[in-house]
């Protein structure tokens, strides 16, 4: 058992209909994880003051302390100002909570983060803890916005003196600079789905899936066209998970697509596996991406992926697992890969999806705790 961990994020927590903090599922997953593992953990994050996406569960260890956060931040000139005034107050309390840890995780890229990095690069001859930083983004992403530029090279030259886990394995990347894979999945997850993906036949017609916000950045606008011109004597559904501010707008589009479209909103963890099981293919033609969790957790079910090759994507899917599109031309290569998937014989799919398992396996939490001993804590 080690000692206290704080984790300052930028994760969005909420009251739920009963009055108890809730934050977003991936994150609270792996800190209940984490907390059978540590004496305490303090996540330090922002609270909204908005009903709570479905997305969202609580904290099931006693030892789990949330330090709420008044969010900040925006566009604007005077939402930038705000972020100023704030800083010293959020400094003054990471500081008071991390003199007592024994582990300090950072995750970036965030607002805060910009300052936050100055203070630890301030303080990090006076540390008396193991810490370290988690870079979420796109690590090798060519025009990113300026705050997330900035933390990028903030990090690669080490100003704080720790080690930074990141997505992939990159050219001339810094010896400090690990790649890391994040965690989402549980041994149990990992032998159940390989009992469901062990049954699929792949026969048409298919069953695609999309999750993640429902925008264009994300390639919804993509998915839709693609579908449009498709077989669809060979797409038995296709269902997005998630939500955004133009969800109608693609639902009214889809009712002009001859296809059995579904628009599900958001949904909890338990619920997006049940409909994992029933996917034959995931579509997710993103912009950008670091690594998405949902690759890793559709894999565990053998769900075959149809995905930009954007971040990390194409370092653990390719032509033996999957499918992945050139961003370049994403827009008429993800037709044709769709294209060419349905008239694959089912036998040659089967092979695809089996190979998946693999990739499942590097993202359970087991993982995560062996290379947290071996490259963080130095014990393994």
């Amino acid at each position: 058992m080690k000692g206290k961990l704080v984790v300052i994020s930028h994760t969005e927590h909420y009251h739920n209909e009963k009055g108890d903090v809730v934050g977003w599922g991936p994150t609270v997953r792996e800190l209940n994880y984490l907390s059978n593992h540590f004496s305490s953990i303090t996540h330090i994050a922002t609270l909204h003051d908005k009903p709570s996406p479905n997305s969202s569960q609580g904290y099931s260890s006693q030892n789990i302390k949330f330090i709420a956060l008044q969010p900040f931040g925006g566009h604007s000139i005077f939402a930038k100002l705000r972020i100023l005034s704030r800083a010293i107050h959020v400094i003054r309390l990471v500081h008071q909570e991390v003199k007592d840890a024994e582990y300090v995780q950072l995750r970036t890229p965030t607002g805060i983060a910009a300052f936050l990095l100055c203070y630890f690069a301030l303080t990090k001859n006076k540390r008396k803890y193991t810490f370290w930083v988690k870079y979420a983004g796109n690590w090798n992403q060519t025009n990113p916005p300026l705050g997330y530029r900035f933390q990028r090279w903030f990090l690669k030259r080490n100003f704080c003196d720790c080690k930074v886990t990141i997505n992939g394995k990159w050219p001339n990347q810094p010896e400090h600079c690990i790649s890391f894979e994040n965690p989402c999945l549980t041994q149990e997850q990992i032998q159940y789905g390989r009992t469901i993906a062990s049954k699929k036949s792949f026969e048409p017609a298919y069953h695609f899936i999309f999750i993640g916000r429902i925008e264009e950045a994300k390639g919804v606008d993509r998915i839709l066209n693609a579908i449009e011109v498709l077989d669809k004597s060979r797409v038995a559904s296709v269902t997005f998970i998630g939500d955004g501010p133009n969800k109608e707008k693609y639902q009214e589009r889809a009712k002009n697509i001859n296809t059995d479209i579904r628009f599900l909103g958001g949904l909890d963890n338990e619920s997006v596996h049940q409909q994992l099981e029933q996917a034959d293919f995931l579509l997710l033609p993103s912009n950008s991406e670091g690594f998405p969790k949902v690759i890793a957790e559709a894999a565990c079910y053998g769900v075959i992926p149809v995905v930009s090759d954007v971040g990390s994507i194409g370092h653990y899917i390719n032509e033996e697992n999957g499918y992945v599109c050139k961003i370049e031309i994403i827009d008429s290569e993800l037709s044709r890969k769709l294209q060419e998937a349905i008239k694959v014989e089912p036998h040659d799919l089967s092979e695809k999806s089996q190979n998946l398992r693999v990739v499942a396996i590097k993202f359970s939490f087991d993982e995560y705790r062996n290379s947290l001993d071996k490259y963080i804590f130095l014990n393994g």
